[in-house]
């Protein structure tokens, strides 16, 4: 068989990170790669609550790029973790002030996957002219009809996995899973939140690829995963993200000057490609590129490749086409 290659730069180590307390008992995990002096871009990871992960430092040339990063509250290095309390989309785009802010930064490219992509966007309305531009991945815009997908749709295509999902919550409770798992998930008892968390955690990991991966479950299940992802997904999806209901393209115009490009993979199943149609045609400027055999996750083949093209696109010509 043909060697396969990846897409991704090779990987990196941070040549700089660090913690920075904020507002609420929270101090936040950052990190810098790549080149001190080069185009500053920010990586917002997905979840909300799934923290960083190595890979995430490789979508970016590491000679041309100053590569920041940094874990959202609750989630991955940043204590403490699964913190749901002082966590709301306001506060995420404060935080994210305070690290250019902390670091120097004038302005940056910004590149954000499925919940990454709902901050991007929410960050890139509140601070304009902040951003050089954005790629995207995996778009969701936190409405109501999206959350009611994950919470109650993919059982069209997973149905196993949803039943199980299911499962974990009495039959009396299944009418209102997202009600249900909240009330555990917010729970002070680790016996409450713990096993919530990761049935949460593993119905999500378990649909994330075209073709499902046993790692990727098996990651998601992990405590240091499953704790922040769990709680904080319930979270924001019980309060809207906290946001008005479809708020991201009514505000729309406030960057539709800028570039953009935004990566989808035709059979993701967490989040359907009906909403990045719904945001390329409210900003027209911007290019959608639909990966004809990835479902949601990042680092499928034509998915990564695309992301990493996206980059390189935006080194080379400070546009996209």
């Amino acid at each position: 068989m043909p060697e396969i290659i990846s897409p991704l730069f090779p990987e990196i180590q941070p040549y700089r990170s660090g913690h920075l307390s904020v507002d609420g008992g929270h101090s936040l995990y950052w990190e810098e790669c790549g080149n001190p002096n080069g185009q500053p871009v920010l990586f917002l990871h997905g979840g909300p609550g799934a923290g960083l992960s190595p890979s995430h430092r490789q979508f970016f040339d590491p000679a041309y790029y100053r590569i920041v990063l940094f874990d959202q509250r609750g989630a991955g290095k940043s204590t403490p973790l699964g913190e749901y309390r002082h966590n709301t989309t306001p506060l995420l785009i404060q935080d994210i002030e305070a690290i250019r802010t902390m670091l120097k930064i004038d302005q940056w490219l910004v590149f954000g996957g499925s919940w990454g992509s709902t901050l991007a966007l929410a960050y890139g309305e509140a601070h304009p002219s902040a951003c050089l531009g954005f790629v995207l991945r995996g778009i969701f815009l936190c409405t109501q009809v999206e959350v009611e997908w994950f919470i109650n749709g993919m059982k069209n295509f997973f149905p196993e996995v949803y039943a199980e999902f299911a499962a974990a919550i009495p039959s009396d409770e299944r009418h209102d899973l997202l009600d249900a798992y909240a009330k555990r998930l917010f729970s002070d008892d680790p016996a409450l939140y713990l096993p919530a968390a990761r049935s949460w955690s593993r119905y999500e990991g378990s649909c994330l690829f075209l073709e499902p991966q046993a790692s990727a479950v098996e990651a998601f299940e992990k405590e240091e995963v499953s704790l922040g992802l769990g709680r904080l997904e319930a979270h924001y999806m019980v309060y809207g993200g906290f946001m008005e209901e479809d708020q991201l393209i009514k505000n729309i115009d406030k960057i539709s000057h800028l570039p953009a490009v935004i990566v989808q993979g035709r059979y993701d199943v967490i989040c359907p490609p009906t909403s990045a149609f719904r945001l390329h045609a409210a900003w027209p400027e911007s290019v959608l590129k639909v990966i004809p055999t990835a479902g949601h996750a990042a680092l499928e083949p034509g998915t990564a490749a695309a992301l990493v093209a996206a980059t390189e696109q935006f080194k080379l010509q400070r546009r996209f086409e």
